[in-house]
């Protein structure tokens, strides 16, 4: 996911591997040793990236487009210098977009994004993540060609009802391009042994998960928040409802009560000022 320069990750992790291959093929003289391959690499590999997305929702004016990047240490032993770039590439990104990048480990990051409202969350998610195409692009197709091709897109749609904000949000991830490591034509390993991609919404009043078809990911409850497992290979679609309250509306309303209540204090418990003028002794010279 920060899709463009993930590609350039995964063919790393391709070019790793060959030399692996070769060795592996010469030593057990088989010419397609597919499930020792298999095997082997699922182990090594095995949960290699772990990246986590969330969208924290404070209210319809507030939140937080939070990132969760770990990296394995076999991943950074084969391509180091390679990876620990991309890190550094996601938290240019984020302060590109007015967000902070906490280091914990080189291998580590958390990256944090406000926004004010849906818009700014769907411009900022995309712009994000598809930041790689340009970069793509430029290079020319023919250094990329090789390149997993992931496509993503989050909409968010609001609805306002004065003192509550209703909330539908799409997000649609292509993953098909990563259902096999694949080198020379040979399977390697499965994808989803490699990647531990994870999705989360979290509201103030919780989320409603809508499934449009039966193969769309099922989310967990994970302390208040809705946790999707992104599957690998596959075309990942969620959608999701849920209201917010609208801190413009209840301010607006608190505002009217206040002032209609002065008004009912001042005429019920206070002499009308009026009266008060019609009754003085007019002053004579």
């Amino acid at each position: 996911m920060s899709y463009g320069n993930f590609g350039k990750v995964f063919k790393r992790l391709i070019q790793s591997f060959q030399f692996i291959l070769s060795k592996l093929t010469e030593r057990n003289k088989i010419r397609k040793p597919i499930f020792l391959l298999v095997a082997v690499v699922s182990l090594l590999l095995s949960g290699c990236v772990e990246y986590d997305v969330g969208v924290n929702f404070n209210n319809s004016n507030s939140g937080q487009l939070v990132q969760h990047i770990k990296l394995g240490e076999q991943l950074t032993s084969f391509s180091g210098d390679y990876v620990y770039e991309w890190l550094n590439s996601i938290e240019r990104r984020a302060r590109k977009l007015e967000g902070t990048a906490k280091r914990i480990s080189r291998e580590e990051v958390v990256v944090t994004i406000p926004f004010s409202n849906g818009r700014e969350l769907q411009t900022k998610f995309n712009e994000f993540f598809n930041s790689g195409r340009q970069q793509t692009t430029e290079t020319g197709a023919a250094g990329n060609s090789e390149l997993p091709k992931i496509e993503s897109n989050l909409l968010v749609v609001q609805n306002n009802f004065l003192l509550v904000e209703r909330n539908e949000l799409i997000f649609d991830l292509d993953l098909r391009s990563l259902s096999l490591i694949a080198s020379r034509g040979n399977v390697l390993a499965d994808a989803g042994a490699i990647l531990d991609l994870e999705f989360g919404v979290k509201t103030p009043w919780g989320a409603k998960n809508i499934q449009r078809v039966e193969t769309a990911p099922q989310p967990e409850n994970k302390g208040g928040q809705l946790v999707w497992q992104l599957q690998p290979g596959e075309l990942n679609h969620i959608e999701v409802v849920f209201w917010l309250p609208s801190p413009l509306g209840i301010g607006a309303l608190l505002i009217t009560l206040f002032v209609l209540g002065g008004i009912y204090l001042r005429y019920t418990f206070m002499p009308n000022p009026q009266l008060q003028l019609a009754t003085k002794p007019s002053v004579t010279e």
